[in-house]
């Protein structure tokens, strides 16, 4: 038997008068009819302590273990490919600062950019060219995607929690592996339009945003064809009787008094959500189960910290209309 070990979260528990039960990663229990097969001997085996002497009734309770998806080789190494490490942050310090932090710390290479350094990366949009061209509109857009003020034309400081300008070594003009955009805020229209042809050019496009105490955390489009941040307004607009209002409410002015402000563990929370999905992206880990993730849009109540999934699908293209005869 080839794997033995249980896979994390997947323990067994002896139930008195009742034998053996195995608890999931999902939290459910199932009893576990082991027969002819000596208890210690099954649970040193799952425990990966020993292979133990060849048993058949041991290897039959084995192979129905990992028939359930219960068993794995053993310890998963989850390092960042190198391929993969160079990160490009984008958007408010409040979100890019603890998301840096959590990269970092699962090894992989992230750095502050602004909208204007996306040029070098967005491919052409006519032809289906891959080749790099100025992009209209990102560099105009840099304060809103910032967080920072329209009349403040300063770079950010690097400091201990922010991501580095580049990462040492890296060329400043390198195509990145992913780029992540935070905004503390609702979208402005069309910021991220040239954003979203990044998968074209082999670089996965990650984003999530603020409205109000609601926080979208959008799926992670990693190849031509996944969702966009296009694809998630239309769907978004689809889904509700309230489309106009909600279309205005992005397309803004927006009356507000008491400022939302973001607090730590909000921000964390966020930064969280969205370095998993980048540390499972980059590994290539296993999917937990639920909707999958670049077909999941997560909204994040900031008051309460609860996450709801929702399901999203691309957007196909639409022929325009003919135009009308005469």
């Amino acid at each position: 038997m080839s794997r033995s070990q249980l896979a994390s979260g997947v323990e067994i528990v002896a139930v008195p008068e009742r034998g053996l039960a195995v608890r999931t990663a999902d939290g459910e229990f199932f009893s576990v009819r082991t027969g002819d097969a000596d208890d210690s001997a099954l649970l040193s085996r799952l425990s990966g302590r020993s292979t133990g002497e060849p048993d058949a009734e041991l290897d039959r309770l084995l192979g129905a273990f990992d028939g359930a998806g219960y068993l794995v080789d053993g310890p998963r190494d989850a390092e960042w490919p190198a391929g993969h490490r160079d990160i490009l942050l984008l958007g408010s310090p409040v979100l890019t600062e603890p998301l840096a932090a959590f990269l970092r710390a699962s090894g992989a290479e992230p750095r502050s950019a602004g909208p204007d350094d996306l040029a070098d990366v967005i491919p052409v949009a006519s032809g289906g060219s891959t080749g790099a061209a100025p992009v209209a509109g990102l560099a105009d857009a840099a304060p809103a995607a910032s967080g920072r003020p329209a009349d403040d034309t300063s770079r950010a400081h690097d400091g201990p929690d922010r991501a580095p300008r580049a990462a040492p070594g890296t060329p400043a003009d390198a195509v990145p592996a992913a780029v992540v955009w935070c905004l503390d805020g609702p979208v402005p229209g069309g910021l991220w339009d040239a954003a979203d042809r990044l998968p074209e050019r082999g670089v996965a496009w990650l984003r999530c945003h603020r409205e109000g105490w609601q926080a979208c955390v959008e799926p992670l489009a990693a190849a031509p064809g996944d969702v966009t941040s296009a694809h998630v307004r239309a769907r978004r607009l689809a889904a509700t009787p309230a489309h106009r209002e909600l279309a205005a409410y992005w397309s803004g002015p927006r009356t507000s008094g008491a400022p939302v402000q973001l607090t730590a563990p909000a921000a964390g929370s966020l930064a969280a959500l969205l370095a998993d999905d980048l540390t499972r992206w980059a590994t290539d880990a296993p999917h937990p189960g639920g909707l999958p993730a670049r077909r999941r849009l997560r909204r994040v109540d900031l008051r309460t910290l609860t996450v709801t999934e929702h399901p999203v699908l691309p957007v196909p293209d639409v022929a325009p209309m003919p135009g009308k005869a005469g």
